[in-house]
């Protein structure tokens, strides 16, 4: 643990939050924290934790990259495949139910490339409009919760809840392994010397969204899996949380900075100040002010401009 946060120090404040919310947890809640309940705690994090990993490559790319749309499309995916393919189509499976919501992942990722990347209109704009789109879509198809979901995806709140983060996880490995992945902490980083050095810019951004459709879909099996029906309102809350999952772990917003592991730590982060907050009854107006705060403070103190100030106050 100290090697790694020595050579990752943007992960300091998110790992010393760890440290401290989980003894919180275990001391306030210690039967949910019970080596017997993991699998169900696990699964009551996942849908975040997938969330924030989703929104992490388009941020990562730079320039003011972010994709927004990442909980309503999972949302969508939850009414697609409860309220469509189970309820209408008849399908049960996960050999049909899982590629058809690749595929919906895949076609909001590039959705939000061509929007981001090749119409060049701001990513928050492009984002909130299909953000937009798709909490109006999810509502057509399911104005209210209704219907069960398969019993594969319902393990997913137990036994299974592992699955979705693993799959998740077992690509971003892949990613690492290729040379998309320096190329896109160099635009990241600086976008001009990348485009100089011969990186195809324009098109890194494009797979980085890409990249967050397809995790966001995982996300919409994994928040499927949760709540076992299809609910056109859950997923809407998740779509801060995620922005701000992403700057408490250590993800530079300004791009360049940061991965999978500071992603999903900040995820959980949120997780357990969630769980320790609800244990005191803290009302939900509060919760958002804390929500607030923890944001505020993770983009404040992983600032660069924080850095070299402190770096110049010790100098002199």
């Amino acid at each position: 643990m100290k090697r790694l946060f020595a050579r990752r120090p943007e992960l300091r404040l998110a790992g010393g939050l760890f440290i401290v919310l989980l003894l919180l947890n275990l001391i306030l809640n210690p039967v949910r924290f019970a080596p017997v309940n993991l699998g169900v705690t696990l699964g009551l994090a996942a849908p975040l934790i997938i969330a924030a990993i989703a929104s992490m490559p388009p941020i990562l790319g730079g320039r003011g990259g972010i994709d927004i749309s990442v909980a309503p499309l999972m949302g969508l995916v939850n009414v697609v495949i409860v309220r469509v393919l189970v309820e209408r189509a008849g399908m049960t499976s996960p050999f049909e139910i899982v590629p058809i919501v690749l595929l919906i992942g895949l076609a909001s990722g590039v959705l939000n490339g061509l929007l981001a990347t090749i119409l060049r209109i701001q990513p928050i704009v492009a984002t909130l409009g299909t953000y937009l789109l798709y909490a109006g879509l999810t509502l057509t198809i399911s104005p209210s919760p209704t219907g069960t979901a398969p019993a594969w995806l319902k393990s997913l709140a137990g036994t299974g809840s592992i699955l979705p983060i693993l799959a998740v996880v077992a690509v971003w490995l892949l990613i690492k392994r290729l040379p998309i992945h320096e190329h896109l902490m160099s635009v990241g980083s600086d976008d001009r010397a990348a485009f100089t050095a011969g990186i195809p810019v324009t098109r890194v951004r494009f797979l980085s969204y890409v990249v967050a459709g397809l995790f966001g879909a995982v996300g919409g099996l994994s928040l499927t899996g949760l709540i076992g029906s299809a609910d056109p309102n859950v997923a809407n809350s998740m779509t801060l949380l995620a922005i701000s999952a992403v700057a408490l772990g250590g993800v530079s917003l300004a791009g360049g900075k940061g991965g999978l592991v500071a992603a999903a730590l900040g995820a959980v982060d949120i997780f357990l100040l969630q769980s320790v907050l609800t244990y005191f009854n803290v009302s939900t107006f509060l919760l958002q002010m804390a929500y607030g705060a923890a944001l505020t403070v993770a983009v404040a103190l992983n600032s660069d401009r924080l850095g070299q100030l402190l770096s110049r106050r010790r100098q002199a």
